[in-house]
């Protein structure tokens, strides 16, 4: 102890110039939109670096179960090119369904957080990929997320799982749409909300995007109803749907690119 001390007494005018030249840079990032901007995305470069390197070690241990969903996925894929009629109870979606509107760019997830309340995912796809924030986030089974920040090389992902995350979604077998949220209670479940009480809500029912947002197309699957219930009001359910995503073990995913979405938000700012 007494060590350190006499270590401190001998640096102290280097170690003062050190405090003071820290505390500079952290107020010339915080009250410089530039500065913050490069920080950010230099920190993303470093730690996904990093999250990349633990996710290639973690990958090789779990190459057999993702082999089998891929080689699933690819024999779903096969039916269609083949004109099979999947099945109808199927909780996987083909992306060849939606329109030349959108973009699929496949990427991997190498770090996913699903405890705290505001949970993010790491994809080792960034800028040079033509990553851009608001682009949607999307496996085979179904919704992930939401593109939030992109470095060259990484973007960060706000999950469902997410108390901020705010998503368009309805009733599979009607138009009746609400706002898909999350509670922070289990990782399995999601909550809809704004659904009115004179749809047919029924247990088991299919819930998907309604396409009402350039992020999503519509009809991508989210889960299915585990129960629901009206609002203190009694003018709209309150709706817990079980995700058809294990979002607890995660690794390929798509980020979809809506191409007319540059179009769709000019019109909507002017």
């Amino acid at each position: 102890m007494q060590q350190i001390i006499n270590f401190i007494i001998r640096n102290k005018t280097f170690l003062l110039f050190l405090l003071l030249f820290s505390i500079s840079i952290l107020f010339t990032i915080q009250s410089h939109s530039y500065h913050k901007s490069k920080f950010i995305n230099s920190a993303n470069f470093l730690t996904g670096g990093v999250y990349n390197s633990i996710n290639n070690i973690s990958s090789y241990f779990n190459l057999k179960s993702q082999n089998q969903q891929l080689a699933e996925e690819n024999n779903r894929l096969r039916m269609v090119l083949y004109g099979s009629e999947s099945k109808k109870d199927s909780v996987y979606f083909d992306s060849i369904q939606f329109t030349s509107l959108y973009k699929f760019t496949p990427a991997n997830i190498i770090k996913n957080s699903y405890s705290s309340t505001n949970n993010l995912l790491t994809l080792n796809k960034g800028a040079k990929d033509s990553i851009k924030q608001d682009f949607g986030v999307i496996s085979s089974k179904g919704i992930i997320g939401i593109i939030d920040r992109t470095s060259n090389g990484y973007a960060t992902v706000i999950s469902v799982l997410n108390t901020t995350s705010q998503i368009s979604a309805q009733l599979k077998k009607t138009n009746h749409f609400g706002t898909l949220t999350w509670n922070s209670e289990s990782p399995e479940l999601v909550q809809l909300i704004d659904i009115p009480k004179i749809a047919p809500v029924q247990v088991g029912d299919t819930i998907v995007t309604s396409g009402r947002s350039s992020i999503f197309p519509k009809n991508v699957l989210i889960g299915v109803i585990e129960d629901f219930k009206l609002d203190q009001a009694e003018n709209f359910y309150e709706i817990n749907v079980r995700l058809f995503n294990d979002m607890t073990n995660l690794e390929h995913v798509y980020v979809i690119q809506n191409i007319d979405k540059p179009e769709i938000t000019k019109l909507l700012d002017e």
